[in-house]
């Protein structure tokens, strides 16, 4: 096997086609533009096809790529069978109208098996929690969310990334300043959401007293600030590191989504979420798009924005999958996903 290539994290996550690497995939993963690797189920047979492909990924580069995923349980859980069914975060929050004592234990749990297994099958980290308040109007979040309070979703997600930072994975709050008032899913549509500054506050009150590693901007226009989208605008980057004192990585949510045209092509959207402040950019599912990008955006580096990216990668050792089953914390949270399911 070759010697990996020294390079430092560049500000571009891809993803690929199959279940093991390709020649372009190769080429790509080891442009100086890009930074990481997010799987989808596409990507997905077996824990032990994960486990293959990972460590092919990892050994292409040093530092390694950081791998991610969006495996946040209900329905959007990219690796299933052999893993762990994670229940919506709905569930939690209807669990905690209940019993909060108890859904705050499940949700630590629940974090931590989510966690160890992606990292025992070698995935560094997962787009979660989302932290929309759900207010039954929007389709793409609806059970995603953890509740409509801002204190249920602060308590229930606060135990979750517990639960994630005790496998040694980091955390990363979405879609930030708040994706539930809006209707229209920002996949296939251009979301605009025209409350005032004093209803945003409560969405974003999760983001305020959390401590998060990453966060993820929506794919939607806030027009009482700016006419701009959030992973396009100056201002709510600004708001995020001035006002909210954060210092984790700002992903932009995928650039291929209809909620990122009104930035212009693919370069136009990178150029204009990096020029933003946004530190790791997404292009999914349009592999015409990042052959385009790789060959045509040329941005300054920023060693700042790539010193972020490299701390989301693990530092402690994860547990070996066979390990996992005599961990009391793990089937604790097994037996939680059960209950909850």
């Amino acid at each position: 096997m070759n010697a990996p290539r020294q390079l430092p994290p560049g500000p571009v996550m891809i993803d690929i086609q199959g279940l093991a690497l390709t020649d372009l995939d190769r080429e790509r993963l080891t442009h100086p533009l890009v930074g990481g690797l997010i799987l989808f189920s596409r990507n997905y047979e077996s824990p032990e096809q994960l486990s293959a492909l990972c460590a092919e990924v990892k050994a292409l580069r040093s530092p390694q790529l950081l791998i991610a995923i969006d495996h946040e349980g209900g329905r959007v859980q990219r690796c299933r069978p052999g893993f762990t069914a994670i229940p919506a975060m709905g569930k939690l929050g209807a669990l905690w109208d209940a019993a909060p004592g108890d859904a705050i234990a499940a949700a630590q749990d629940l974090g931590y098996v989510l966690a160890a297994e992606l990292r025992a099958r070698g995935v560094d980290f997962s787009f979660t929690p989302v932290l929309d308040l759900d207010y039954g109007r929007s389709t793409v979040i609806g059970s995603r969310s953890f509740h409509r309070q801002p204190e249920a979703v602060v308590q229930l997600a606060g135990a979750l990334i517990q639960g994630l930072r005790q496998a040694g994975m980091g955390c990363c709050g979405k879609h930030f300043p708040g994706h539930g008032w809006v209707q229209a899913d920002s996949h296939v549509a251009i979301p605009v959401d025209e409350r005032d500054w004093d209803k945003l506050l409560a969405d974003m009150e999760p983001f305020r007293r959390l401590a998060l590693d990453a966060v993820m901007p929506a794919h939607v226009i806030y027009p009482v600030v700016d006419k701009k989208s959030a992973g396009f605008s100056n201002y709510w980057i600004n708001y995020l590191r001035n006002n909210l004192k954060f210092d984790g990585v700002v992903f932009s949510d995928d650039l291929s989504m209809e909620g990122a045209s009104v930035a212009g092509d693919v370069v136009a959207r990178a150029q204009a979420a990096w020029s933003a402040g946004c530190d790791m950019l997404l292009v999914c599912n349009a592999p015409e798009a990042v052959g385009q990008l790789l060959e045509r955006w040329q941005p300054a580096l920023d060693p700042v924005r790539a010193a972020r990216v490299q701390r989301l990668l693990p530092q402690k050792p994860a547990s070996d999958w066979a390990d996992l089953q005599a961990d009391p914390v793990y089937q604790r949270g097994v037996a939680a996903a059960g209950r909850l399911a």
